[in-house]
């Protein structure tokens, strides 16, 4: 991942698109409200140097304007096209900010589609990416348990977490993510409390990656002083957890689901 901050992807306003000036804006930001509705960092402006952008075009026959979108990188070359549902010239022409919307709308998974697999191309192609290289993860350790839970949790951490293949630094201006665990007990009818342990995985830049939450009751009194064996217990679940978290924000998927807020944050390295 490029951290921070995600490049921009530019939309400008086409001048081959079969539209008077005015018009041809409004279809830039009828796509630039598509993509960013689907969580794509996209604007609609000007392109300067080392942008990533969408170039809009359209083409005319029979009567029907078929719109087309193509992914240029900073380099000035096409990465795909995609092409959009064909409209009628009428339509296309009268200026109606409802067909640009509508356009843009069915265009937009295709979209994001072409850039998740551009996204997975650059990953896969870069060895210092997060997709072929383990996670540096920077854990500050434990708050809110009572008796030694703090310890005992971020030492069960730090135990089972490298055997998941990612890996521990000391240092927090190193790391890819940052961990941190949060304890709450609360008191339950019956003589039970309920223990609520979070996991909260964020990025260097403090945008929370995933949280990975548990459960437990137990007897009241419990886990006033030791936590033992439910300590590793907790920690083994939880290493699992962490992994899964960073596995689906780094995108290393095989099956290509992931975060789409991260769909094009490799691109413009």
């Amino acid at each position: 991942m490029a951290v921070p901050p995600p490049p921009r992807l530019i939309v400008p306003a086409p001048t081959g698109g079969l539209l008077p000036e005015p018009d041809a804006k409004v279809w830039s930001e009828a796509v630039t409200n598509a993509l960013v509705s689907s969580e794509i960092p996209a604007f609609a402006a000007i392109v300067h140097p080392g942008e990533w952008q969408l170039r809009l075009s359209a083409s005319f026959q029979n009567s029907l304007v078929t719109p087309k979108f193509t992914l240029i990188d900073p380099k000035g070359h096409s990465k795909g096209d995609v092409m959009g549902a064909p409209v009628s010239a009428a339509d296309w022409t009268g200026g109606n900010p409802a067909v640009f919307q509508q356009s843009a709308a069915q265009a937009a998974p295709q979209i994001v589609a072409l850039l998740r697999a551009v996204d997975a191309s650059i990953k896969q192609s870069d060895p210092n990416s997060l997709y072929n290289r383990p996670a540096r993860i920077f854990f500050s350790g434990v708050t809110g348990a009572p008796g030694d839970g703090n310890a005992a949790l971020a030492r069960g951490m730090r135990i089972r977490l490298p055997d998941t293949g990612d890996q521990l630094v000391d240092r927090r201006n190193t790391a890819d993510f940052l961990l941190r665990g949060t304890v709450k007990m609360t008191d339950e009818p019956g003589g039970q409390q309920q223990v609520e342990i979070h996991w909260l995985v964020s990025d260097p830049a403090g945008q929370l990656a995933g949280d990975v939450a548990q459960g437990h009751d137990v007897a009241k009194g419990t886990l006033d002083h030791y936590w033992g064996d439910i300590a590793a217990a907790v920690t083994d679940e939880a290493a699992s957890g962490v992994h899964e978290v960073i596995t689906n924000y780094s995108g290393r998927r095989k099956d290509g689901q992931k975060k789409d807020a991260a769909l094009i944050n490799n691109l413009g390295k």
